[in-house]
């Protein structure tokens, strides 16, 4: 119960943060796609850059987590259906204003068009299984 709790903090924080930043307001990500404004690009930027000091730090102790068992990454093919889904995934954002992370906060913020991102979504993962099933190379 108390690692849920602590998850579930993390989120509302995770939540505040993208909304603060604007990462959950359509006109942000309008002006970051149009380059009008590219403050949300630069965030990002950051984001990953602390992510791939964060993996450098990880690999240079061994992959290990804090009780010591190895973590294991795997890296995923580059292939026809990743820039595919990659494609899919950048229009889905650029036209609803949301991804994964931000259609979350969306929600919490009371934005009813989230809700049909969210389920769009999950439409789409659910669509994704189905096709994963006749063909495992997905």
């Amino acid at each position: 119960m108390k690692n849920r709790m602590g998850y579930l903090l993390t989120g509302i924080f995770f939540g505040f943060v993208l909304s603060r930043t604007g990462a959950s307001d359509y006109n942000y990500i309008y002006w970051m796609f149009s380059g009008v404004d590219l403050k949300l690009a630069l965030l990002m930027g950051t984001a990953i850059v602390v992510g791939a000091i964060g993996m450098m730090i990880l690999k240079a102790l061994g992959n290990k987590d804090i009780h010591g068992q190895e973590i294991e990454i795997n890296r995923k093919p580059l292939n026809r259906n990743t820039v595919i889904g990659g494609m899919l995934f950048g229009v889905g954002w650029a036209v609803s204003g949301a991804c994964p992370g931000t259609v979350l906060a969306q929600i919490g913020e009371g934005k009813i068009l989230g809700l049909f991102t969210f389920l769009g979504m999950v439409f789409g993962t659910y669509l994704y299984a189905l096709m994963a099933e006749k063909n495992p190379e997905l």
